[in-house]
């Protein structure tokens, strides 16, 4: 299972990506040129023919703001929601929402599991299964009574006992340090 932020991956957006700046502003500024190079025109001329020619420049230049506007509000709405749902998804798989300040743009990885965890995750495993399978030898000979074999009894129960200290070296301290978890059990 892969998470939804690598940290390979930049919280920038990459340089060949969609950029709203490179989408409108040459063609914004060819509109602009062509309203201001028609409006000097036809003031110079002072014809009918200048001014229509302004008229329609100025009604494509607003109609092309119009459209880079909406393209602009429409996408900031869509990175909304998809932040909104990126947190609803971290949250309904267990690990809660990422907090991102507004410079960074994307996802914060808070942890990233690797290749040794998975091993250890294994290990542990099967550790446990070691342990449950030594406590059903227990009570199997336990239930025979007076015939029950106490050898075997023991065995189980020292396999328990190094099974058990071997999973605990293998648990690893919140710290991150990679050091086994210590403290002091009170009973």
């Amino acid at each position: 299972m892969r998470t939804l932020g690598s940290s390979s991956s930049s919280s920038k957006p990459a340089r060949g990506g969609f950029s709203m700046f490179r989408i409108s502003g040459p063609g914004l500024m060819v509109l602009v040129t062509a309203f201001i190079v028609a409006v000097i025109f036809a003031a110079n001329q002072n014809d009918v023919v200048g001014w229509v020619v302004a008229i329609i420049a100025a009604f494509w230049l607003a109609l092309a703001a119009f459209v880079v506007f909406s393209i602009q509000r429409a996408a900031k709405k869509a990175g909304a929601k998809l932040s909104e749902a990126q947190s609803a998804f971290q949250t309904a798989a267990g690990r809660g929402p990422a907090h991102v300040s507004a410079d960074q743009g994307g996802t914060q990885v808070i942890y990233e599991r690797t290749e040794a965890d998975e091993v250890r995750d294994l290990k542990l495993d099967h550790s446990f299964k070691i342990v449950q399978v030594q406590i059903r030898v227990v009570e199997e000979e336990r239930a025979k009574g007076d015939a029950a074999n106490h050898d075997t009894i023991n065995r189980a129960l020292e396999t328990i006992q190094i099974t058990a200290a071997n999973a605990r070296d293998m648990i690893k301290s919140s710290g991150g340090n990679g050091e086994p978890v210590t403290g002091t059990i009170i009973d």
